[in-house]
Order: structure tokens, then C-alpha cells, then sequence
């Protein structure tokens, strides 16, 4: 049987307002099924009534949002069942344990109890938690709180997950174990709506990447069309020794290269797609009779999209 073509997350023309203020403007966005899709945006963009549109919590004024083809309303119950949302706020009970917490959650959301109790063993052990189910939230490190906070979002085993700031406030290690949780969401078919304040988070999770500015989707894809779109290249830097000028002509009549030059003692190259260049660069190396010492490709980052289309950091 062929697989269902239907986004899991399809947003089309979304558009809010706050009395004369637009926040979101002809918004439109799929996220199919396994893929993480990171909503980015300066602070005030419309990230966050973006978020609430799709999971319902506001009425849009223009527009609609459907989860695996179900429209998305404020009073609507049937799509909203597909949704885990996890807010930047932490939206547990310190009082309790970790696992009165998530059984708290699971009840809410319908589950009871074989099934609850074995659903909480479960999302214990994904979040990394099972030594700490009996000690209470209270006592628990920041980074522990956000992995509890996304595990009662998983509870209900949902289609999407919406991930708002996560990391927000947690040490290196934390982040990373929140990281490598959200990876192992799309093994399992879980579509992921990210956003972060984090460029580096986007760049290791994020299939693909839409930028929100002003309210409205200012550009949208992978990372790599993301560069291409900007014109952006890939440098490549040669060091070697030998005549680098006979370096530099071989490497002009590359395909895929679209400036050599030698500077500085190394020949710099331009070209789209640098890791695809590598193996024609190191056999014109070899035919100019050369040895080299280093190779090194710098590829534009999402933080360099971003301030291109946007005009300021992700982090202010």
C-alpha cells in the first residue's frame, strides 16, 4: 500500500492581528511525516502566535491550519488529540515526582490505567529519566525539568510535536540530551515543529528551516537551498607546496567552480558545492604535480541566511 501523501502539519495563508498590528501575515508551511521542520524569526516576528495558530489556541482571521487533514480550531478537539505542544514555559508541578507528573498529564489526556502506566515507563526511559520517576520536580536541574516538560507532551503518542524554545536555560549537557531526544522523534515518524533562539540547533535537527520576519515567511527550505538562494558559494582554501598559479588554472576548469585565486600562499576557490568538489580538486593536486598540506571547506551557515533576510542575530 503506497504511503499517504497528506503533510501532517499543513498551514495555509494564516494571518492574525492585535488591533492595528499585523503578527501574522499570508503564513503557509507543511511539515510531512519524520521531519523536523525549525520555525526561526527575531524576537516579535510572529513565531509564537504562529505556534498558537496551529495548535489552536488562538482563532486565526485568515487562513487554516490541518493536522493529517483535520482543520484546526479553537473549539475543534478531534485534530488537537494529534498535537503535543510544549511551551518555553515550564508547565509542571514541583511538588510532585516525575512520575505523578506524567501520570497527571497522561490522565488529561485520556489515558488510564495499564496503558497509562506503561505509557509513562516508556517516555521516562526516552527522556533519559527512569532513575529519577520517584524524586520529586522540584529538586530536579533545569535541564531535567525541559526533558520532563517535553516527555508529558509525548504522552499521548502525538502526530505533532511542537517544541517551543526548548532548550531555553539549560547547561550544554542538558541541551544536548534534549538534541539527540528531538532526533530520535523522526525515526518514529513524529512530525517536529522546532523553534530556537539557538542557530547551531538548527543547523544539527532541522530538515528544513522556514524564516519567519514581520510576520510573514521570508524564505523556506533545506539549509544548503536556503544558501543557494542567496547566491551564497562554498570556499574551499588549498595550502600546497609548488607552483600554486598551475594549482589554481586546473582547478578553474572544474565544473562546479566558479573563481580560483591564489592569496596569501594558499589557492582559495569559490564554488556551490564544495564536499562535491573535493575528490576533482585533490586529482588536479595530483596532476600539477603537488603535495598538499591542508584542505579546508567553509560552507555559509543558517546564521548567515538569517542576517542576510532579516537584518539582525537570532540572539539579540
Amino acid at each position: 500500500m503506497a504511503e499517504s501523501t497528506v503533510p501532517v502539519l499543513a498551514a495555509s495563508r494564516l494571518g492574525k492581528r492585535f488591533g492595528e498590528r499585523v503578527a501574522v501575515d499570508d503564513v503557509s508551511f507543511e511539515v510531512a511525516p519524520g521531519e523536523t521542520y525549525g520555525l526561526l524569526g527575531p524576537n516579535g516576528a510572529g513565531k509564537t502566535t504562529t505556534i498558537r495558530l496551529v495548535c489552536g489556541l488562538l482563532r486565526a482571521d485568515a487562513g487554516e491550519v490541518r493536522i493529517a487533514g483535520t482543520p484546526v480550531g479553537t473549539t475543534s478537539t478531534a485534530a488537537k488529540r494529534r498535537i503535543g505542544y510544549v511551551p518555553q514555559e515550564i508547565a509542571l508541578y514541583p511538588d510532585l515526582t516525575a512520575r505523578e507528573n506524567l501520570r497527571f498529564f497522561g490522565r488529561l489526556y485520556g489515558l488510564r490505567g495499564t496503558p497509562l502506566n506503561r505509557r509513562v515507563g516508556e517516555v521516562l526511559e526516552l527522556i533519559g529519566l527512569s532513575d529519577r520517576a520517584t524524586d520529586r520536580v522540584e529538586s530536579f536541574s533545569g535541564g531535567m525539568k525541559r526533558r520532563l516538560n517535553i516527555g508529558a507532551g509525548l504522552l499521548h503518542e502525538p502526530t505533532l510535536l511542537v517544541l517551543d524554545e526548548p532548550t531555553v536555560g539549560v547547561d550544554p549537557q542538558s541541551r544536548h540530551a534534549v538534541m539527540e531526544s528531538v532526533r530520535s522523534f523522526g525515526a518514529t515518524g513524529m512530525a517536529v515543529l522546532y523553534t530556537t533562539h539557538y542557530m547551531e540547533e538548527a543547523e544539527r535537527l532541522c530538515d528544513r528551516v522556514g524564516i519567519i520576519d514581520h510576520g510573514k515567511l521570508v524564505a523556506e527550505g533545506t539549509r544548503r537551498e536556503l544558501v543557494a538562494k542567496l547566491g551564497e558559494r562554498d570556499r574551499i582554501t588549498l595550502s600546497a607546496a609548488g607552483d600554486l598559479g598551475v594549482l589554481a588554472d586546473r582547478c578553474r576548469d572544474l565544473a562546479g567552480v566558479d573563481r580560483a585565486d591564489v592569496k596569501d600562499g594558499e589557492v582559495q576557490l569559490l564554488a556551490a558545492d564544495g564536499r562535491r568538489l573535493l575528490p576533482g580538486v585533490l586529482e588536479a593536486a595530483e596532476r600539477s604535480g603537488l603535495s598538499l598540506r591542508s584542505v579546508e571547506v567553509d560552507e555559509p551557515d543558517l546564521e548567515a541566511v538569517f542576517l542576510h533576510l532579516t537584518g539582525t542575530a537570532l540572539r539579540e
